[in-house]
């Protein structure tokens, strides 16, 4: 395997949301056709992040709510939040966008022992219509940074404050309340070894 072929993975812990958004567009600006791929894994302190071209009024629970550059609506990070930001050179894998969603969504389906779905028009994974992971990307130049995130055990309350996902009503869960037991550092090194999986594969 060439350091081309190769795929990181960073474990970062809990990390502010726009230093790490800085350092994301950094990478991406700096790789070249050399750069090794890597994955983030890490967790955020509470925040709301907009997606491009979605508006939001100020949230009254006194979170702040930041706007980005990753497609997608309006979501919350937090605490027992896993967050894995993929950056990806698409181009050099020759993986298509569309393609690169699904293979994100997959990961999580077989991570969730096929209690996950997918939802037409809807990217993200599904258990019993609530939603438990968000997908949201930037793909600058074929090169993707952003990512997913996937409710493990955190407090899922400041949801209620926003439309998920640009959907009203539309319900949150996470893998506690499914009966998963294992942790989030747990998870994120299962979720981290399928996406390498997938990606190399792809």
């Amino acid at each position: 395997m060439t350091l081309v072929d190769s795929i990181a993975i960073k474990g970062l812990g809990c990390v502010a949301y726009l230093p790490t958004l800085a350092a994301m567009k950094d990478f991406t600006s700096r790789r070249n056709s050399e750069t090794a791929d890597e994955l983030w894994l890490l967790e955020h302190p509470p925040v709301y992040t907009l997606g491009q071209g979605a508006e939001h009024a100020p949230v009254a629970n006194g979170i702040p709510l930041v706007k980005t550059d990753r497609g997608g609506d309006i979501t919350y990070h937090g605490p027992g939040q896993l967050v894995v930001y993929t950056l990806v050179d698409l181009a050099r894998r020759g993986i298509q966008v569309r393609q690169f969603v699904a293979l994100l969504e997959q990961a999580v389906i077989d991570l969730l022992a096929g209690r996950g779905e997918r939802r037409a028009g809807a990217p993200g994974v599904y258990v019993g219509g609530a939603k438990i992971a968000a997908l949201g990307i930037r793909v600058r130049q074929g090169r993707a940074y952003h990512g997913l995130s996937l409710n493990v055990d955190m407090d899922l309350s400041p949801f209620s404050a926003i439309d998920p996902c640009g959907y009203p009503g539309l319900a949150v869960i996470q893998t506690k309340d499914i009966g998963m037991k294992e942790t989030l550092p747990v998870l994120a090194e299962r979720l981290g070894a399928l996406l390498v999986e997938k990606i190399e594969n792809a």
